[in-house]
């Protein structure tokens, strides 16, 4: 099993792994450890670079898929021609290196979104239902009737607050047992996942002035920033029925919003 390594530190966007087996159709490989963020959890894959260590042959990393264990999917490397160099053999050193501006990307949104999900479970009593990210654009969806161009300019306002207020991010693991005994599942929503998994990586955002209970808290896999600060402005970009009772919100960071991306 591939050692995951970003559920201890997201922060990190270069590393060193050995191949433990190549596949050919499509071409992929399983790594002992990697930084590489498979897609799941409504955020998309890592993409970047795995280098060999004791030649020049590199390759592209254009898909990241966790089943058994974690699969990253090879490509022609960009501005190459012709296909993908051969497949690195089981033992070759490699050295990855993730794209970091998607990944900040990323992380910048799934942390906006941990927000605005608590925002709406606070003050809506509108749990988040789904969500999906990119890397200029996010949307939720909640348990609620109808927003409103006021409430969404509410939420808007709240959520920047949120932001501006540069409130830690952290993580943490905890057994299920603990955590489903101990821990709101309004918010975490531990039912949501799979009895296999055992063990939980928690990400919580910090409360108010340093308050002892977090703002948020809840059972999370994704990348994510280390202060809400890092997020930037953002901006309630729209809504839509998605059926009864379910509403979708639509947000993007202003930046893009302006045409950044």
């Amino acid at each position: 099993m591939t050692e995951q390594l970003h559920l201890d530190d997201d922060s990190v966007t270069t590393f060193e792994a050995t191949v433990e087996r190549a596949l050919s159709d499509p071409p992929r490989v399983v790594l002992d450890r990697t930084h590489f963020y498979p897609t799941g959890g409504g955020q998309p894959h890592d993409t970047g670079t795995l280098r060999a260590a004791d030649d020049d042959r590199v390759w592209d990393v254009v898909g990241v898929e966790k089943r058994d264990t974690v699969y990253h999917e090879l490509g022609p490397v960009e501005g190459s021609e012709g296909d993908a160099p051969e497949l690195p053999g089981s033992g070759t050193s490699l050295r990855g290196e993730v794209d970091a501006e998607r990944r900040a990307a990323h992380s910048r949104y799934h942390t906006a979104q941990h927000l605005l999900s608590a925002l709406l479970l606070a003050e809506f009593d509108a749990p988040t239902t789904g969500n999906q990210l990119y890397r200029d654009r996010a949307r939720l969806d909640a348990a609620h009737d109808r927003f409103t161009d006021a409430d969404l300019d509410r939420i808007e306002t709240r959520l920047n607050g949120l932001v501006a207020d540069g409130r830690p991010v952290s993580s943490y693991t905890m057994d299920r047992e603990t955590a489903e005994a101990t821990l709101d599942t309004d918010r975490t929503r531990i039912d949501l996942l799979p009895d296999s998994i055992d063990e939980l990586r928690i990400v919580e955002i910090g409360g108010a002035d340093g308050a002892d209970e977090p703002y948020d808290r809840t059972a999370c896999a994704g990348t994510h920033v280390g202060d809400t600060s890092d997020i930037g402005e953002v901006v309630v970009t729209g809504r839509e029925t998605k059926g009864p009772d379910e509403e979708r919100v639509r947000f993007a960071l202003a930046e893009h919003v302006d045409g950044g991306e």
